[in-house]
């Protein structure tokens, strides 16, 4: 099998499962008890906590485990929509961003009469802080971008947004689940207020993520216990937790590394693939691990299939939306409704953990299926 569908779920590093089979064999306690074993529980669930937060250059205190990045965007902005809609309820978000932020304001949007602006890009795909300079108002109370898109890898210009929102009541929320352990991230230097990640995203396990906030009122998403510090009840996952510490903590110290290996894949597939019809849907700065590629006159359904019977895996975007096989959204905001480019179009995603070997195989398999045609 080759695997490169990384920006929808990375394989979990083999030094991650053992910690996480470790904490599962010797940590079995409720960390909310107060006996000795729940002592020991709550040790460990505060020492991975202070991993992360050294990481991120934040206090521990700020830092909310939860069950994903979909979970942590839905606390920020349901969270503080909803306890701070005194102060307005004007909401700016992004054409392309991921659907558990454009479903969740609209929802706020259906059922609390919030208003919502999605802002759509420049005729360049380009998104600029400008645009979002421009469609602030009196009583926006809270913008919400990506770091950087799943689905093409383009990267917003996060730093150049908050600096404008400085002197605006509006917070600005952060879906930093692409860029969590691949790019250096502090949140209180950037002047990001909430800010989401995922685990299964840097070699962790699934179902567990954390929510950076600043100390901001905002209401609970989850109710019924003490736990994180108030901010979401039920007993934590300890195991999952110690993995994605674990995992993050693996990832900060080859950040530069990493980059240069998935940079140099990233310049051999590309160099590989000469000799056939293909583009690039890139829009300015992007990750380096994701490539949006489209194949004129090629089906990508079809693509799909075609590799994965081949024992090839990639997508045609969001992992969330990839099993209904549903037009990229995220095209159609730069292209439109009915550009071809929405069904030739497909992601190539890299890791560290990619090969050259795969990539070359890839390659070779991709020229076989689409030489035929």
């Amino acid at each position: 099998m080759i695997y490169l569908d990384n920006a929808a779920t990375t394989p979990v590093l083999p030094e991650v499962s053992q910690a996480m089979l470790d904490t599962l064999n010797t940590t079995f306690g409720n960390p909310s008890s107060i006996h000795s074993y729940g002592r020991s529980a709550g040790k460990v669930i505060r020492d991975a906590r202070k991993t992360i937060a050294s990481i991120l250059d934040v206090p521990a205190r700020n830092l909310i485990f939860t069950s994903g990045g979909s979970e942590a965007n839905n606390q920020a902005l349901l969270g503080y929509a909803l306890a701070n809609r005194d102060k307005g309820n004007h909401i700016i978000t992004t054409a392309i961003e991921h659907h558990a932020v454009l479903h969740t304001v609209q929802y706020l949007q259906e059922r609390h009469d919030f208003d919502v602006t999605l802002i759509t890009p420049n005729p360049d795909g380009s998104y600029t802080a400008d645009l979002v300079t421009d469609a602030l108002r009196d009583d926006t109370i809270m913008v919400s971008t990506m770091y950087a898109n799943n689905e093409t890898g383009q990267v917003l210009p996060i730093a150049e947004i908050a600096d404008r929102l400085k002197t605006h009541q509006a917070v600005y929320h952060v879906d930093a689940v692409q860029v969590m352990g691949k790019i250096p991230v502090h949140p209180i230097a950037l002047g990001i207020d909430f800010l989401s990640a995922s685990a299964h995203k840097f070699h962790g396990p699934k179902g567990v993520g954390f929510l950076y906030h600043g100390d901001l009122k905002f209401d609970n998403l989850i109710h019924g216990g003490e736990q994180e510090n108030g901010r979401r009840a039920g007993t934590e996952s300890i195991h999952n937790i110690v993995g994605m510490a674990t995992a993050l903590e693996i990832a900060a110290e080859q950040f530069e590394s990493n980059d240069d290996k998935v940079s140099a894949r990233k310049a051999q597939l590309l160099s590989e693939l000469d000799g056939l019809d293909y583009y690039i849907n890139e829009f300015g700065k992007t990750m380096s691990h994701v490539l949006n590629l489209g194949f004129p006159g090629f089906n990508q359904d079809l693509l799909l299939m075609k590799l994965d019977l081949q024992g090839v895996a990639i997508s045609t975007g969001s992992a969330c939306t990839a099993g209904a096989i549903e037009p990229s959204h995220v095209l159609e905001a730069v292209f439109g409704k009915t550009s071809s480019k929405l069904k030739e179009s497909v992601r190539v995603s890299l890791s560290d953990l990619t090969t050259s070997e795969e990539i070359t195989e890839f390659v070779r398999i991709l020229k076989s299926i689409l030489l035929q045609k």
